[in-house]
């Protein structure tokens, strides 16, 4: 059977710690240590973390720990962020989050796991990153929070 891939953004590791998102992102991270979802990491998501909190880092160094895919910046996933960049999906300064949704586009995620509900996770948002990756041949990209996506029911 096949494992879905997960790709996560910053905000769901981050989520953790979060009062409101943390019930949903550790369940997705126990999701991924019993093997429910194979979790996608990336360049940039490595990079950003590299400023977080110690304890961010740590959840992250637990994913890295178990079976994963790694996604790296390629001439592919960079014409298509400039892609959504020409068209204006999200203002310029925004690169890491059109580099995410990129990123989970070229490696054929399953599904882009984000709490980022301004820039990622909006129905205005999702349609036009999937116009702009239909127009250029890839399909269209699932993008949900992580809430959606954990079998581990919270309250």
């Amino acid at each position: 059977m096949k494992v879905t891939r997960v790709y996560l953004d910053t905000s769901t590791i981050g989520g953790c710690f979060d009062h409101e998102f943390a019930p949903w992102s550790k369940g997705l991270i126990e999701d991924f240590a019993a093997g429910r979802y194979l979790p996608v990491i990336s360049y940039a998501l490595a990079a950003e973390l590299a400023r977080a909190p110690e304890r961010v880092r740590e959840v992250y160094q637990r994913i890295l720990a178990q079976p994963h895919e790694y996604v790296d910046e390629s001439e592919e996933s960079a014409a298509l962020q400039r892609a959504y960049a020409e068209r204006k999906i999200l203002p310029g300064r925004f690169k890491n989050d059109l580099a995410h949704v990129a990123l989970a586009t070229v490696s054929g995620a399953d599904v882009l796991a984000s709490w980022n509900f301004k820039h990622i996770v909006r129905f205005d948002k999702i349609r036009r990153f999937n116009a702009v990756n239909l127009e250029l041949g890839y399909r269209p990209i699932a993008i949900h929070s992580p809430r959606e996506l954990t079998g581990n029911e919270r309250e």
